[in-house]
């Protein structure tokens, strides 16, 4: 069974940074889209950034600048290195992957459960 697992949220002062990590475990045929999202309370969840089956990355105007991903494909794990972190970045960030996994053919959608960031002083 497929699961994405992410680690590396917390608390950190303003102006700080974080790394987040996502890993993808299970048997794993391919992976397409794969990135990262976060929900805010009271608040729709939104694109941060990710990764298009391109090679593309995607990255919300809050992030560019600031925010990093990258991605070890051996290891089908996506990173997000967070710089210069501000009290609005505070969400929970949610790791999302597109892939192929048996029994299915066709690429599904998963998500992770989502790690706390809390930005504060």
């Amino acid at each position: 069974q497929v699961q994405l697992v992410e680690s590396g949220g917390g608390l950190v002062q303003p102006g700080g940074s974080l790394r987040l990590s996502c890993a993808a475990s299970g048997i794993i045929f391919s992976i397409y889209d794969m990135g990262w999202y976060r929900q805010a309370p009271g608040k729709q969840r939104e694109l941060v950034a990710a990764f298009s089956s391109g090679g593309r990355t995607n990255y919300a105007d809050s992030a560019k600048g600031r925010f990093t991903i990258s991605r070890d494909n051996a290891k089908n794990t996506v990173y997000l290195q967070m710089n210069s972190l501000k009290p609005e970045d505070t969400a929970v960030y949610y790791c999302n992957a597109e892939l192929v996994a048996p029994p299915k053919k066709q690429a599904v959608n998963y998500w992770g459960q989502g790690t706390q960031v809390t930005v504060s002083s």
